[in-house]
């Protein structure tokens, strides 16, 4: 045990407090012992799990999730196949339903040139293999950041300070994107908008997450998906108003912009990252504001520590401990996916995530793309969808911390897969194509619990110092999901149906391997989960 000092807050310019000394004691000065917990610890005792406090962080948080939904369903509408008309009798009726083998100038883009990129840039007939393209290289793209974000957002980024990179990004990228002179400079822009995209959710649902308590954290994960489908539906209501691809995408890009000005200022952030990067005097005032705005108090001889510190803690079996009065900054903490790859705990964990969150992506996505062609009304189809997922959400986040997160993870995948095996043993012609769409329906209505679900069973699995790389790299395997599931629904027939289906059943076979995270504790360091998984396993 170090020489204790006078029970002053000392914060280096790390701390992001300019180096000045904080001269206000936050335990008593005089030979006085300070309680050690851990934040989850502290959010139980006194701060409390979800108060007012978490509810205003987690509403104006997980705004950046209805970007994400903005900035991915955009493409819906900028590149799509608009309508068309015969201008001169040299169009033939018989060859209306393709304007492959007209001559040209007998026929007319409804809207103009510039209604979508499809029109515009010629993207018809031999061409049309380049909207799958664009599609495929923007979450090529978001696959890249969710790598790269979820990396830097662990380390000296931190959570906000990467929120507010990719959220930057999104409107610049955005805006620039509306100003493409040609095909090209379109597919890169798409690619660097991927990019930002790919972190957006990752890192807001980390951020608005982390503060809240062990008990009421699955069903706030849960709720934050709303606001992706709430941007879907957004999205329909612009392109509606936005007829013109350019104008579209800088109409989509305004909602980032005036995140960036009117939401980012007021955000905090995450104490637990604070904390591991030795930032201590930081996360002890926010855990403080958190305690005050929800009308209780955390008492100053209160400090905040890691697990591996404090030995124990809530659901770990450990009493707390009494140390020494004194708060001061500390060597910084972080870890990458080597460190998760290295320790047998979690390199398990990793691989099933990875597995599992690839399988899922192709049957949201598979699904989500056959949702679409249905021939009817586009931005009211697209609308309905997204708000068609939310009792998806609803549901799961009711039963999220009575069943726990292994079983409903198991069953709702093995409900949408076979779901998708009855689809494809059903034959789509004359009236009887209503049943592999209702299939469809019932299929993806399964798996958005299960997309969702994943990211907060992700974030329980793994300790804060690599926990975003982790989810990161799991968000990886889903986008890589996401660009072949076109590949995969173009196939026809029962196909798709068949691969969405084995995909399901297999995700939920694997579901088998993760542990319960259900009321555990979220650890702070390798070590600490190492130890506190090692006496769960024991008792």
């Amino acid at each position: 045990m170090s020489t204790t000092t006078p029970a002053t807050v000392r914060s280096s310019s790390d701390d992001g407090d300019g180096g000045m000394d904080l001269r206000r004691p936050l335990v008593p000065a005089v030979g006085g012992k300070a309680e050690k917990l851990t934040v989850d610890d502290a959010l139980q005792k006194y701060c409390g799990e979800f108060g007012w406090w978490q509810l205003r962080h987690f509403v104006l948080t997980s705004l950046a999730w209805a970007l994400e939904g903005i900035h991915t369903m955009v493409m819906i509408f900028a590149d799509r196949d608009p309508a068309w008309r015969c201008s001169s009798a040299a169009c033939s009726e018989a060859a209306t339903g393709s304007v492959c083998g007209l001559e040209p100038g007998s026929w007319e883009w409804d809207g103009g040139d510039g209604s979508s990129t499809v029109s515009e840039f010629g993207l018809i007939c031999g061409q049309i293999y380049r909207v799958g393209l664009v599609q495929s290289l923007f979450f090529a793209g978001c696959m890249i950041g969710a790598g790269v974000f979820g990396h830097l957002s662990d380390s000296r980024m931190g959570r906000k300070g990467s929120l507010t990179i990719v959220c930057i990004m999104n409107a610049v990228f955005g805006c620039l994107t509306a100003f493409s002179p040609n095909y090209w400079f379109y597919v890169v822009l798409r690619l660097f908008s991927g990019f930002s995209t790919g972190g957006t959710g990752l890192c807001a649902f980390v951020l608005a997450t982390e503060p809240v308590g062990p008990s009421k954290r699955g069903l706030v994960g849960m709720s934050s998906f709303y606001f992706f489908s709430g941007g879907i539906a957004l999205v329909s209501g612009i392109a509606y108003k936005f007829q013109t691809w350019r104008a579209l995408y800088v109409a989509s890009s305004i909602p980032s912009i005036l995140f960036v000005f009117l939401v980012l200022p007021f955000l905090h952030e995450s104490p637990r990252w604070c904390l591991i990067r030795g930032r201590v005097g930081e996360a002890m005032k926010t855990m403080q504001s958190i305690a005050r705005v929800n009308g209780r108090e955390l008492p100053e001889d209160v400090v905040l520590g890691l697990d591996s510190e404090v030995g124990g803690g809530s659901g770990r079996g450990s009493s707390h401990f009494l140390i020494p009065t004194v708060v001061e900054s500390k060597e910084s903490l972080s870890g990458s996916l080597i460190d998760v790859l290295r320790c047998p705990l979690t390199r398990v964990r990793l691989f099933l995530a990875v597995i599992i969150n690839f399988t899922c992506a192709i049957v949201y996505y598979g699904l989500s793309l056959n949702a679409v062609n249905l021939g009817t009304n586009l931005y009211l189809n697209v609308a309905v969808n997204a708000v068609a997922e939310m009792p998806a959400y609803f549901l799961t986040a009711i039963w999220l911390d009575r069943l726990g997160r292994k079983p409903l993870a198991i069953g709702t995948q093995w409900f949408s897969g076979l779901f998708c095996v009855a689809g494809s043993l059903m034959k789509a012609y004359g009236t009887s194509t209503v049943i592999p769409m209702i299939c469809g329906v019932l299929g993806i209505f399964g798996m958005a619990g299960t997309y969702n679900l994943l990211f907060i069973y992700t974030v329980e699995l793994f300790p804060t110092t690599v926990r975003n790389a982790a989810l990161g790299c799991a968000t990886q395997a889903a986008q890589l999901g996401a660009i072949l599931a076109p590949f995969i629904v173009v196939c026809g027939g029962g196909i798709p149906f068949a691969v969405f289906g084995v995909c399901g059943i297999a995700g939920g076979l694997l579901g088998f391997y993760l542990p319960e995270t259900l009321n555990k504790p979220l650890y702070d360091t390798l070590g600490g989960m190492e130890d506190g998984e090692g006496r769960a396993w024991v008792a």
